[in-house]
C-alpha cells in the first residue's frame, strides 16, 4: 500500500540563491575555508556578514564582510573587511589547538547592541562565550558563558562541551512570566574527550544522550545593571531532540528566532549517519536544515516542527568540502522585504537561499 509523504507541518521553505563566499587565493587565514556566518548591519545600514575564516591548522577568526547584490537584490558576493575577533585570549586557545568559531550575532534594540555568541575552542575543548558591539567592527568580550548550577539536573553544565549558542532579539517570559533575555544552546554529554573512559554523563531526567536544544534565561533587570550578566544564565531547560531520520544524531540551533505569525521560527539544523569520533573532521554523516516554531509565552515549548528537511546537501559546493554534505544555517537577514538565510556549504564555501511562506 502506497502511503503519501509527510508534508511539513512548518509553511516555509528554503530557496537556494547560490553561493556568496568562498576562500580567497593567497589569503592565509581562509585557507581551510570560509563558514558559518553571523550577520548584522554596521550604523550606516549596510548589510554585512562575519564568517568564520579558518586557517591552516583549523585555527578559526570571526571577519567582516560587506555584502554585495546582484540587480535583483539578491546576495551575490562579498567585499572583504579584515578580521573582527581573533583567539588571542587563553581561554579561546591550547597547547594544540586555538580558535574562535560559529559565531551568531543578534541585534537586542532593548540592548542597543548586537550579541555575539560564538565558540571558544581553547584549553578543554569547545565552549560558549559571548562579545558585544554597536557597529560590528570593535567587539568587547564578555567571557566564556558561565551555567548556574542547578540542582534538579543533578549536574554542573560547565562540565560539557557546548556550541549553537544564540540569543532571542528581545526579552521573552522567562520561568515564573519573568522578563528574561534567552539563549539557545546545545551541550553534549560525552566527556571521553576530556577523560578517556569518562564516557555519558547525562543530567538528571534525561534518557536520551543525544545533544538538543536547550534554553537558558537571565533576567532582563540583571542585564539592566550588568550586560556581563548575560553570560551568567540559569533556569535551563530542554526544548528538543531529534525526532525525524535526517536528525537522527543531533540536532542545533542556526540563527537567532525570528518572529512570524505562528510564534518563534528557530531554523535548525540535523545530522545523521554515524559519527565514530566526535573530533575527527571527516566524518560519515549529512546536515540538513530544517525548523521550528516555538511558543511566544514559552519559548521552551515547540508549538511545531519540521518531518522533513527544508534544505539537504544536493549542490556540488555542499556535498564536497572539509566536511562533506553539510547544509548548516547561520544568519537571517531581512532585505526589501525578502528573508535571506545564509549558510555554510561543507565547511568550505557560504551560501544564501530565500526563506519562504508556503501558505
Amino acid at each position: 500500500m502506497n502511503h503519501p509523504a509527510p508534508q511539513n507541518p512548518i509553511p516555509y521553505r528554503l530557496v537556494r540563491k547560490g553561493m556568496v563566499m568562498s576562500p580567497l587565493s593567497g589569503q592565509p587565514y581562509e585557507t581551510e575555508g570560509v563558514l558559518n556566518p553571523a550577520s548584522g548591519r554596521t550604523p550606516d545600514g549596510t548589510l554585512h556578514l562575519l564568517p568564520r575564516l579558518v586557517a591552516e591548522g583549523n585555527v578559526s577568526r570571526v571577519g567582516l564582510a560587506k555584502v554585495l547584490f546582484d540587480e535583483e537584490g539578491v546576495p551575490c558576493g562579498v567585499e572583504r573587511r579584515g578580521v573582527v575577533l581573533a583567539p588571542d585570549e587563553g581561554w579561546e586557545r591550547g597547547k594544540n589547538n586555538a580558535g574562535v568559531e560559529d559565531p551568531r550575532v543578534t541585534w537586542i534594540p532593548s540592548l542597543g547592541r548586537y550579541v555575539m555568541s560564538y565558540v571558544a575552542y581553547g584549553p578543554l575543548g569547545p565552549k560558549p562565550a559571548l562579545a558585544v558591539s554597536t557597529d560590528l567592527t570593535d567587539w568587547t568580550r564578555l567571557g566564556p558563558v558561565q551555567f548556574a548550577y542547578q540542582p534538579d539536573l543533578d549536574t554542573d553544565l560547565n562540565l560539557f562541551p557546548n556550541k549553537d549558542v544564540v540569543h532571542f532579539p528581545e526579552p521573552v517570559p522567562g520561568p515564573g512570566g519573568e522578563p528574561s533575555y534567552a539563549m539557545l544552546h546545545r551541550p553534549m554529554w560525552d566527556l571521553g574527550w576530556f577523560r578517556p573512559g569518562e564516557g555519558v554523563h547525562l543530567p538528571a531526567g534525561l534518557t536520551d544522550e543525544r545533544p538538543g536544544i536547550w534554553i537558558s534565561y537571565v533576567p532582563v533587570a540583571e542585564v539592566e545593571r550588568d550586560i556581563s550578566a548575560l553570560t551568567r544564565p540559569r533556569h535551563h531547560k530542554l526544548v528538543a531532540l531529534s525526532a525525524h531520520p535526517w536528525e537522527d544524531l543531533k540536532i542545533g540551533g542556526g540563527p537567532a528566532p525570528i518572529r512570524v505569525d505562528e510564534g518563534w521560527l528557530l531554523i535548525h539544523h540535523g545530522v545523521s549517519g554515524t559519527i565514530e569520533d566526535p573530533w575527527v573532521q571527516n566524518q560519515n554523516v549529512s546536515y540538513a536544515a530544517g525548523a521550528m516554531i516555538l511558543d511566544p509565552a514559552d519559548p521552551s515549548r515547540v508549538l511545531a516542527r519540521s518531518t522533513e528537511p527544508l534544505m539537504a546537501p544536493e549542490t556540488e559546493e555542499e556535498r564536497s568540502g572539509t566536511v562533506p554534505n553539510v547544509v548548516f544555517p547561520t544568519a537571517i537577514e531581512e532585505v526589501d522585504g525578502k528573508l535571506f538565510v545564509f549558510y555554510g556549504m561543507a565547511d568550505a564555501h557560504i551560501g544564501v537561499a530565500l526563506l519562504e511562506r508556503t501558505a
